[in-house]
């Protein structure tokens, strides 16, 4: 994203800039882009001393998504990162470590999707290619 404070992003997507919000966001952004769990950012906000409940953090990451501040990715059906690289790209989820890793976009080509049932429009397809370390 571009050089703009937690307060000015928030604005600009319509959000109150609150102190946690603010807090939040400028874990999520200070170093570019990234991927990272509710979990994760609940222990970074605890070493930090940024008091702030894992309820709140979900809660904030799923307002950021839904104003276009966040992108989700499910992987195995029971983690959620949440991706501040909102470009359209597909991942590697490393199963050993448990790291999101951006494919670049145009590396992928997906053939086949089908028609979006009645009333519905497909809005992005995901790819997340699995991995892990050869034994």
């Amino acid at each position: 994203m571009t050089d703009l404070t937690a307060q000015e992003r928030l604005r600009d997507a319509g959000l109150r800039p609150t102190r946690q919000r603010c807090a939040l966001a400028d874990l999520l952004y200070a170093h570019g882009h990234r991927h990272a769990t509710a979990e994760m950012l609940y222990e970074e906000c605890l070493v930090a001393g940024i008091p702030v409940s894992l309820a709140t953090i979900y809660n904030t990451l799923h307002q950021f998504r839904d104003v276009g501040l966040l992108r989700d990715v499910s992987v195995g059906g029971t983690k959620t990162y949440f991706d501040t690289n909102i470009s359209d790209h597909h991942h590697f989820y490393n199963e050993s470590d448990g790291r999101l890793i951006d494919i670049p976009d145009g590396l992928i080509d997906v053939l086949g999707v089908p028609e979006a049932p009645d009333g519905k429009m497909i809005t992005r397809v995901d790819v997340v290619v699995q991995v892990r370390e050869k034994k």
